[in-house]
């Protein structure tokens, strides 16, 4: 079910100026990793722009889910593409052009990074190369890699930019997603240097808001969950790593400006500098601001904490400057992006 804050999420997105969407009139669009957070808002999103502004797009959905293919199928019009994304997609579903190409598809589970390295490595890299060499076959326009800022490894500083770049343990198979990411960076460079692949590759930040599955495992759905049911959040960690962060409407705002204005070849860091703070930071803004302080905050270390796949400790902020050159501006701070995300939750457990 779409929630009235997901909807007016969706509205803001097709109603946004810096958009050009005539500029998709007629356009074929292929979303991979559709059945996730950002690629079924994607999906939404282009949905209903091609309906308010007349576009006649032509949109296909790919992914693994079925269950949740069938019902972004239903509710968005587009057609569902089933299948493994490290296999070539059937010629046959496809149309035989294809103008923009948003690759979301990836393993993003931290648990996963760390019981199936393999995985997660193959799914990307594989699934990235399929996706390029469709792009060079169908002639694209523009393709947009979703990429991660877990590209940038540990860095000793306080803003990271496009440029930057910090070293990553090969030895722990949680890097398998990091070092994937950066491998498919390489490849959407060395496509649009060979091939001349409009590609460019967007750093999203952790990306969350309304649409956000309720049984996310990640930490700010923990926090959430908590504010919820009114019990004290449980850090299991110290909480001293800093967290980039970017709401999901903001971020669908910024991949369209990347696909319609970016710079082929290039990386583009996708975050709100706003909300950049501590993990344990974050939770005292939930328990304080959003809670108004009737939760406490509870550091609880647990014994398994190497087999959760936690990120390292990071300590900088992304810099957006070549993001808001393309006139994108970030909209929603944290405060905000919790209470949208809990009343997106709330309206669809009634």
């Amino acid at each position: 079910m779409i929630s009235d804050v997901f909807q007016e999420d969706i509205e803001e997105i097709i109603s946004s100026p810096e958009i050009r969407w005539d500029d998709m009139k007629d356009a074929s669009v292929l979303v991979t990793g559709a059945t996730g957070l950002i690629g079924s808002a994607l999906v939404y999103a282009l949905s209903s722009a091609s309906a308010k502004h007349w576009l006649r797009m032509n949109i296909r959905a790919h992914g693994r889910n079925i269950v949740k293919g069938a019902a972004l199928a239903k509710d968005c019009g587009a057609a569902f593409i089933s299948s493994d994304i490290r296999e070539p997609i059937s010629k046959q579903a496809l149309p035989t052009k294809i103008d923009y190409i948003f690759h979301c598809a990836s393993i993003t589970k931290s648990a996963e990074m760390v019981a199936k390295p393999v995985d997660v490595i193959t799914t990307a890299v594989n699934g990235t190369s399929n996706i390029l060499e469709l792009a060079v076959e169908r002639h694209c326009k523009s393709v947009v890699f979703l990429s991660s800022m877990e590209v940038y490894g540990q860095l000793d500083k306080e803003e990271v930019t496009e440029s930057d770049l910090g070293a990553l343990d090969l030895t722990d198979s949680r890097s398998s997603y990091p070092e994937s990411k950066r491998l498919c960076e390489a490849l959407c460079t060395a496509y649009a240097a060979q091939y001349k692949v409009p590609v460019k590759s967007a750093r999203l930040a952790q990306t969350f808001g309304a649409g956000t599955p309720n049984d996310d495992t990640r930490v700010f759905a923990q926090f959430a969950r908590s504010a919820i049911s009114g019990t004290n959040i449980e850090l299991y960690t110290e909480g001293k790593s800093k967290g980039n962060y970017c709401y999901t409407s903001d971020t669908i705002r910024a991949l369209m400006a990347i696909a319609l204005k970016g710079k082929d070849g290039e990386a583009y860091n996708v975050a709100n500098p706003k909300t950049s703070m501590t993990i344990r930071d974050m939770a005292n803004l939930v328990a304080c601001e959003v809670c108004g302080g009737r939760i406490e905050v509870v550091v609880k270390i647990p014994e398994d904490i190497a087999k959760r796949g936690y990120a390292p400790d990071a300590g900088y902020s992304l810099n957006v400057d070549k993001l808001k050159a393309l006139g994108w501006i970030p909209q929603y701070g944290l405060s905000d992006m919790y209470r949208r995300t809990i009343a997106d939750w709330l309206q669809n457990s009634k």
